[in-house]
């Protein structure tokens, strides 16, 4: 699988560079997951611009990955999808368990206001 990674401040920025996301990738996709969360940064922000299609088990699979992110209090925020992306999660009933933005700029926003209120948390607690 072809990825591009940028490293920010606040998330890593992963970028599919395929034209299929396929359940067989999803692996492959965990083990860039893996290496950018040990290097301490620990939000992604995951590009699906050049993504055509999807299946349905690799899409299952971001949504679990997305709330083990959320559960281990981390921002998994997915970007960019295509109107046929969108049409065919929505029809599949896993658009709506997704957090998606239209712009990778948008999804920075998300995760920056994700960590002020994990941090806002942890000080009530």
């Amino acid at each position: 699988m072809n990825v591009k990674i940028d490293t920010r401040e606040k998330f890593h920025a992963i970028t599919i560079n395929e034209s299929v996301l396929a359940a067989n990738m999803t692996a492959e996709l965990d083990n860039y997951l893996i290496k950018v969360q040990q290097n301490g940064v620990k939000n992604v922000v995951l590009n699906l611009k050049d993504i055509k299609n999807i299946d349905n088990a690799a899409a299952e699979h971001l949504v679990k990955t997305q709330q083990s992110f959320y559960e281990n209090g981390s921002s998994f925020v997915i970007c960019e999808l295509g109107k046929e992306m969108e049409r065919s999660l929505d029809d599949a009933g896993l658009l709506e368990l997704m957090n998606t933005t239209p712009t990778e700029s948008e999804a920075s926003d998300i995760v920056q206001m994700e960590e002020i209120e994990r941090e806002l948390l942890d000080d009530i607690e």
